[in-house]
């Protein structure tokens, strides 16, 4: 008997989600740095075996929208709730519950099982802390199996996995067998390029941009990328561009090797900023850049 299904990690944002997706899978699919946000997309993460296939789904943090861009990264979070066998929600150890408790309600009515995961118990200094925490969530979602967890340490994760596959239907697979990910190459030199800005930048800079991939000349020993990253306003061009390029050069070379790595080819990535004014409550542009339907 063949068992596949829909496996949705929620929860808000910073909490861990994109690293426990990436130890799931086995391979870095979601960016991680510790800023909050980093996720904007629904990114599908595919585990194979020979009776199961497990589709895991990393979605952007839960927030209250500012802007139409963040209305887009809820709607991926809303929509999780919508078309999951098993709903993975992470929280950690300095989270306040009660942060968007509105969401955290609707976990509570679903009829499907729910992993609760509490993430970054490293930080903890003793049992009793985890105790207390663990107690507070069984009273918030008391029909979750809870499992305290440290994904950046890689413990537990292992028994996450275990659960996960006893708890998935029976079900013919919903992607191929070799199939890794629901996204195109392109997708990753974006995410690869939009991490190093998110590293690099600082205050508003990176979530005013946003990168496309122009050119995707795929070689047998290399790639050809040529690539355009947006923002919103003269001033943050200049402070991706850097003094002399400097800026722009760092993170091109920090982009590059990572996706030499990735793809496993030399890559020769070409990186140009361009002002697209509001972008980010422009609904023609959300579209062009794959956040609207």
């Amino acid at each position: 008997m063949h068992r596949a299904g829909f496996v949705n990690i929620v929860g808000n944002p910073n909490v861990g989600k994109s690293t426990l997706m990436n130890q799931l899978v086995g391979e870095r699919l979601s960016i991680i740095t510790s800023k909050a946000q980093t996720t904007r997309h629904r990114i599908l993460g595919i585990v194979n075996a020979d009776d199961y296939q497990i589709v895991f789904s990393d979605t952007p943090g839960v927030l209250q929208p500012k802007y139409k861009l963040q209305e887009s990264m809820l709607s991926f979070s809303e929509e999780a709730l919508t078309d999951a066998d098993i709903l993975i929600y992470v929280t950690d150890v300095v989270e306040n519950p009660e942060k968007n408790r509105s969401y955290l309600d609707k976990v509570a009515k679903e009829k499907i099982p729910i992993l609760l995961i509490i993430n970054k118990i490293d930080l903890l200094k003793g049992q009793d802390e985890l105790l207390a925490i663990y107690d507070r969530w069984k009273g918030i979602l008391p029909n979750a199996e809870i499992f305290p967890t440290s994904a950046k340490e890689k413990f537990n994760v292992s028994n996450i996995m275990k659960r996960v596959v006893e708890l998935l239907p029976p079900s013919p697979p919903f992607f191929g067998k070799d199939a890794l990910t629901d996204k195109p190459a392109r997708f990753f030199v974006t995410e690869i390029i939009r991490e190093k800005i998110l590293l690099h930048c600082e205050n508003e800079v990176p979530y005013s941009a946003e990168v496309i991939v122009e050119k995707f000349d795929e070689k047998e020993k290399s790639i050809h990328i040529m690539t355009v990253i947006y923002v919103e306003r003269d001033s943050q061009k200049a402070i991706v561009i850097g003094k002399g390029g400097s800026m722009l050069k760092r993170i091109g070379s920090d982009a590059r090797k990572d996706i030499e790595t990735f793809f496993q080819k030399k890559v020769f990535l070409e990186i140009f900023v361009n002002v697209e004014k509001d972008w980010r409550n422009r609904e023609n542009k959300l579209r062009s850049f794959g956040y609207l339907d």
